[in-house]
């Protein structure tokens, strides 16, 4: 009896407790409201709600007192400048791909995507478990800038093209709609890198202007109706094998968020993270499909193509690391941690993948 009204009291005790400290901790954390600059357009929906769903979980885990409103490209920092309007404190956080940013420092696109890089997983666990982070951080606090992983898209595909590569000499005069750091790459193989933007890539193929372009996926190449003007659908982008997608935050307004909010973003950013990855991967397969049902033509970069493009990319990196320390050191990382993941990937996921492709559809 008395170990029971001791226990009684201990726990009357504990929930009393409790209720005196809910208030305190409600007067410790302050109303703060903060806007998101996102890099992507609202229709890009799948990227672009890595954005939105951060500043969803943040208001929600804070009961409304840490408010984010997220913004899509243009609307208050233009699409290619969110890394610059969250330096400058033009707004409080932006989301955004850090290769956009290549003409500043090409080592911030080891924070996105590079050529021959990493996929999805052995992205995040770079980031997550090697130095990836501990690096890119490293480097974008010369930006003033705190940043966080906060969504992929998976391995992307190579492009679309007017007309069939079946060779390296079919690349050259090649007018290509491309990332930066990809064109830097396939300009010695005689390819045109263009830079367009994502609403401008139709009408450009449609009319010639260029002949190929890269964009994402299925997902989102079929709402831009690629297939109708470029019928050749090559895989895989080599120059990403994932893209990730980051939480920019400036340095000074996150010095000043109570412990409790820094802890909320980024558990947020980790969640929106997982939903990008789980939406890509849910959606690609079925818009593929449907893709190829309406008459495009699936290739893959022949291998005398994707050994010309390796062995450029090499150069490539060994021109950027002698240049810049802080590249070489990032890429030498980066290059150790990939092919200590190659073997055991090609041993577990490769071989089970490979097996799990032969097997007839619809079979128990």
């Amino acid at each position: 009896m008395q170990r029971r009204s001791f226990l009684k009291k201990a726990a009357l005790g504990a929930a009393g407790s409790a209720t005196l400290a809910a208030p305190a901790l409600a007067q410790e954390t302050p109303t703060i409201n903060w806007r998101l600059a996102s890099s992507f357009p609202r229709s890009a929906d799948a990227i672009y709600s890595g954005g939105e769903d951060l500043a969803k979980y943040v208001n929600e885990a804070t009961g409304g007192k840490f408010q984010i409103r997220a913004f899509p490209a243009g609307e208050i920092v233009p699409a290619l400048q969110v890394l610059d309007g969250v330096q400058n404190g033009t707004v409080e956080c932006g989301h955004s791909a850090s290769y956009y940013y290549f003409g500043k420092d090409p080592a911030l696109s080891f924070d996105a995507a590079v050529p021959f890089g990493l996929n999805t997983r052995q992205m995040n666990a770079w980031m997550r478990h090697g130095d990836g982070l501990k690096l890119m951080r490293e480097l974008f606090k010369t930006y003033n800038i705190v940043n966080f992983p906060c969504g992929y898209t998976g391995t992307q595909m190579g492009g679309w093209f007017r007309n069939e590569i079946k060779s390296v000499d079919d690349l050259k005069g090649l007018k290509f709609r491309m990332s930066a750091f990809a064109g830097a790459v396939l300009s010695r193989l005689g390819v045109v890198p263009q830079q367009i933007a994502g609403g401008d890539i139709y009408p450009a193929l449609e009319k010639g202007t260029i002949d190929g372009a890269e964009w994402i996926g299925p997902y989102d190449d079929e709402k831009l109706g690629f297939n109708k003007v470029a019928k050749y659908y090559y895989f895989p982008g080599w120059w990403e094998g994932t893209l990730q997608v980051s939480l920019y935050v400036n340095q000074d307004a996150y010095n000043k968020l109570p412990k409790q909010y820094q802890a909320v973003l980024s558990q947020a950013a980790a969640a929106a993270t997982n939903d990008m990855i789980a939406k890509y991967d849910a959606e690609n397969p079925a818009a593929l499909r449907r893709l190829v049902a309406n008459g495009a033509q699936l290739r893959a970069f022949p291998k005398p193509v994707m050994d010309a493009c390796y062995a450029e990319a090499v150069k490539v990196y060994a021109e950027m690391s002698a240049k810049s320390p802080m590249f070489k050191k990032i890429y030498d990382n980066m290059v150790a941690f990939r092919d200590n993941e190659i073997p055991w990937f090609r041993v577990a996921d490769g071989s089970y993948d490979g097996f799990m492709g032969t097997i007839a559809r619809g079979s128990k």
